[in-house]
């Protein structure tokens, strides 16, 4: 009864348009102050207590490098690299777009920062290439969640610090359903363009495409710098963040020259906006779980399912929906960190391998960033675009079936998730 209590508390706050971190505070202490006897000083305790992560250093790390991405010509020279090469082929390019958020995805690990950066330049060209503007906000807003796929991602590392996983092993385990979901959008792509006849950029001369080439290859060797420096083992994930900021701060300022000390200030206040809100959510997040912790919420999940015989696939299936349909008004890690408190034991007691249920996880949390009402991306996109967000809404339908396609062959074919995690790691 409480418990069904605290989660009416928290959408009649959502429903007020409190902001969920507070929401999520403002519910759960109310209940502690009512039901619960321990002592309040251990609400802070919690918050800074579970904040007190290395770990989660590489958030700040990550949102940087990608600001700086943005911001320094390095996702500008990126495109235009590959535009000089597939530009000019029917679906040439949506093409570009997808296969440069696949690269921007593995820098900045954030969808929004994905769609932004590579949708400011692509969305233009794609509309004066002759694509449909629904079409063309649709496919940005669908390939910029591959930012929380491809390694490195920033729900993964909050999955990993709350479930006490690996990240260099959930950094792994994206790298085949990423560019699985990747080519699926480009296949899709491609189809589309040549059933409309649509996509055929300038073609650029082979002088061009080697200086375009040249000019890139500085910002495409920030993905190998920080992956290879993780998964050859000279550095973990948080280093490799700090690595990539200042890998990218050397490209943009002494080899592009497009970032200029007036632009340090904007690119620090998105930053610290960024990973505020982040990790204010979870800390209250922490809140939360110690509440249904207190009260064996987890356990008590645990014996119901246990007690209902549900197979794997009927627990995924589930699972998979209550996520989908929760990320239709919550976004990546506030449903990571509410759920998996109470879902970890489940997941262990029907053997399923936390790994494999992460990247599922992910890809579904991916829909949430493309599902109406609080799908970043659609909101990031609508933005950048001018139009409404109905406009973007149905431009995205047909890549959410795409999308959870892909999510059942994951489902069905852990390997598709484990097999470079077990080859390299265990």
């Amino acid at each position: 009864m409480l418990v069904a209590l605290l989660f009416i508390l928290f959408v009649v706050f959502f429903l007020l348009n409190v902001p969920i971190a507070i929401s999520l505070a403002m519910s759960t202490i109310a209940l502690i102050v009512t039901t619960e006897t321990f002592n309040l000083m251990m609400i802070p305790q919690r918050m800074f207590a579970g904040l007190n992560s290395a770990t989660l250093m590489a958030i700040p790390g990550y949102i940087l490098a990608g600001v700086l991405m943005s911001r320094g010509g390095v996702s500008k020279y990126l495109i235009e690299s590959l535009r000089s090469w597939i530009g000019h082929l029917p679906g040439g390019l949506s093409v570009v777009t997808i296969l440069a958020c696949m690269i921007f995805a593995a820098i900045s690990g954030s969808s929004p920062a994905t769609a932004a950066a590579i949708g400011a330049i692509m969305l233009p060209a794609m509309v004066a290439g002759g694509y449909p503007k629904r079409y063309a906000m649709g496919l940005i807003a669908a390939a910029g969640t591959l930012g929380i796929l491809l390694p490195p991602s920033i729900p993964l590392i909050v999955y990993g610090v709350t479930a006490d996983e690996s990240i260099g092993k959930l950094f792994m385990a994206g790298v085949i359903p990423g560019l699985i979901l990747g080519n699926i959008l480009v296949f899709s792509a491609i189809i589309y363009a040549k059933k409309h006849n649509y996509g055929h950029g300038k073609k650029y001369t082979w002088s061009e495409r080697w200086k375009a080439s040249l000019k890139a290859i500085p910002a495409a060797l920030l993905p190998v710098v920080i992956l290879g420096s993780i998964y050859s083992g000279i550095c973990t994930p948080t280093e490799a963040a700090v690595i990539a900021v200042f890998y990218t701060l050397v490209v943009s300022i002494f080899i592009y020259r497009e970032l200029h000390f007036k632009d340090i200030r904007g690119i620090l206040r998105e930053t610290i906006n960024t990973s505020s809100m982040i990790f204010l959510i979870i800390a209250a997040a922490l809140v939360f779980a110690l509440y249904l912790t207190n009260n064996q919420i987890p356990n008590k999940v645990a014996d119901w399912i246990s007690d209902a015989n549900l197979n794997i696939f009927l627990f995924f299936m589930v699972t998979q929906l209550v996520f989908f349909v929760m990320g239709t008004f919550l976004e990546a890690v506030s449903v990571i960190l509410i759920t998996l408190p109470i879902l970890l034991p489940i997941i262990k007691q029907l053997g399923i391998d936390p790994i494999h249920f992460a990247i599922v996880m992910t890809v579904n949390m991916e829909l949430a960033m493309i599902t109406p009402p609080v799908g970043l991306n659609l909101f990031v996109v609508s933005s950048m675009a001018r139009e409404p967000l109905g406009e973007v809404v149905r431009g995205v339908i047909p890549f959410i079936v795409l999308m959870i396609a892909a999510m059942i062959l994951f489902v069905i074919f852990p390997e598709l998730s484990l097999y470079i995690p077990r080859v390299l790691m265990d």
